[in-house]
């Protein structure tokens, strides 16, 4: 971390002595784009990283659009829609669309792509998305039903958000990895090159339709590298090499607002951040299994000066395992675990373990916040090793039943429900290293239920008991620091989505 600082630093006072660089991407047109991660795949329902889900809101369209302020329902490739009962949405489609490749939207493309990832037998990446759906249905050319296997009140904003609709005739052809080598959408860019686990490259789309409340792209070109060191993003973004890098460390952020040719702009997201701890008989620690030594994990992390000093930029503490702006999210009645070193270690002592132990810690961003925790961990007694990887891997190994204590990030995939967060990790699926039967069917009752004040008392009674359990710990909501040329008119917003059709050149 001091190599990559003093790094960061050197260039730095390079670049506040230098002129301002001549930004190559303004003049070809081309807004350079790095991020550190690279999409396992393109196809919006096989990866579930964040660059993914920027790939899939900038490529796709859904049926509808969510407003990313007023949080209003908008048709995009639906036109109108209605309730028919608990579990029937009905869409009346636009007429006149056109995919990237030429082939006309209609009902076939919706019945097509929903009933094909809601087969568990396609095994979707995104399997909690699509999983409530049981069927679509063709009404005739530019009608379709969507019916969800039981009451699901947070339809409309899956529809709206994550549920990117494919070319029927495109999809059946060539499949997700087809789609991953040759993504085709109907969004407001069209992949024109993609270099697997290197780079994608996107081209504005001339067609796109006109009705859509998304508006018409403004920059010829988005270029996305995938540069996994830090370090490098920088000096490429000091260089001029790259126009728009975001997860810039608040440390380094700091030091590049004081860069003329550049702008810093951050604001808080509704990604959550959090420890997940094993408790899976197997598992690869099995003191995770006693409450008091998951307690004693709580205690030795001091949130608040983690928060203050390493992640910033208007991130809050969080109580509960769920994004506080969601629906039915609430940390009423949940246990508070205040940093206190001295009980961690009573705790631990207590369980068996007074001079500690070893275990590994796995993680896949954020990694200085990572270390903060480690060597929190590390003054009550507990030694964690550091294993880093790209998201996917870890993944792997999270539902391998293979990690231990998981530095997990969670961003809902833009829906703003709490059933796209909290089940995800404790509702029974294969993410869940707990596997409480109580806590899974509570929160299968919340995501089921219409009545508001209903669901929100049974995520309540979820949310408490996996406090009580200290199954994990609640950190923190994730600030995004962004860092920019001048030379880019750029929005942040709350859901972590980069507008590429709303930037322009100044």
């Amino acid at each position: 971390m001091k190599r990559i600082l003093k790094v960061a630093a050197a260039a730095l006072a390079v670049a506040l002595v230098a002129a301002a660089p001549a930004w190559a991407g303004k003049k070809t047109d081309t807004l350079n784009m790095a991020y550190d991660q690279a999409p396992e795949s393109v196809d919006p329902y096989f990866n579930n990283v964040r660059i993914g889900v920027i790939l899939g809101a900038t490529v796709w369209d859904t049926l509808l659009y969510r407003d990313p302020v007023t949080h209003e329902y908008k048709g995009q490739l639906a036109r109108s829609w209605k309730q028919v009962d608990d579990r029937t949405l009905e869409f009346e489609l636009r007429q006149g669309v056109k995919f990237h490749n030429g082939e006309d939207f209609d009902a076939d493309s919706v019945v097509y792509t929903l009933n094909y990832v809601a087969d568990p037998a396609n095994k979707a990446v995104t399997q909690q998305n699509v999983q409530w759906i049981q069927r679509v249905e063709k009404v005739d050319r530019y009608k379709v039903r969507v019916i969800s296997k039981e009451p699901f009140p947070a339809a409309k904003d899956y529809l709206a958000t994550t549920l990117a609709i494919h070319p029927a005739k495109y999809y059946k052809e060539v499949g997700p990895k087809g789609m991953n080598a040759k993504p085709v959408g109907s969004g407001p860019y069209k992949v024109v090159e993609h270099v697997p686990g290197k780079s994608i490259t996107l081209e504005k789309f001339d067609g796109y339709f006109k009705e859509s409340p998304r508006t018409q792209p403004k920059i010829g070109k988005v270029r996305i590298r995938f540069i996994p060191d830090r370090q490098t993003q920088m000096a490429e973004v000091l260089s001029g090499g790259e126009d728009f890098i975001m997860h810039v460390p608040k440390d380094q952020a700091e030091k590049l607002q004081t860069v003329p040719h550049l702008q810093v702009v951050s604001g808080n997201t509704m990604r959550i951040v959090f420890l997940q701890m094993n408790t899976l008989d197997g598992g690869p620690a099995p003191q995770l299994k006693d409450p008091r030594v998951r307690k004693a994990i709580a205690h030795a992390i001091d949130r608040e000066a983690i928060l203050k000093n390493i992640v910033g930029g208007g991130g809050e503490i969080l109580q509960t395992i769920c994004t506080p702006s969601q629906v039915g999210c609430t940390h009423e009645g949940a246990p508070v675990y205040k940093y206190d070193p001295a009980l961690a270690k009573k705790l631990l002592a207590e369980a068996g373990y007074p001079n500690g132990f070893e275990l590994d810690i796995h993680a896949y961003r954020e990694r200085n916040q990572t270390e903060a925790i480690i060597n929190y961990l590390q003054a009550v007694g507990i030694k964690a090793k550091l294993n880093f990887m790209q998201y996917a891997a870890m993944r792997d190994q999270v539902r391998g039943n293979k990690t231990a204590l998981v530095h997990q990030t969670w961003g809902s995939n833009l829906v703003n429900d709490t059933s796209a967060s909290t089940p995800v990790y404790y509702g029974g699926g294969a993410d869940d290293v707990t596997r409480n039967p109580q806590v899974s069917e509570l929160l299968n009752k919340g995501d089921h239920t219409v009545d508001l004040k209903a669901r929100t008392d049974y995520y309540k009674k979820a949310l408490n008991l996996i406090a009580e359990n200290a199954y994990s710990v609640p950190l923190w909501s994730l600030p995004v620091y962004y860092v920019a040329t001048k030379e880019v008119n750029f929005r942040p917003y709350s859901d972590e989505l980069p507008r590429f059709w709303e930037m322009s050149w100044k």
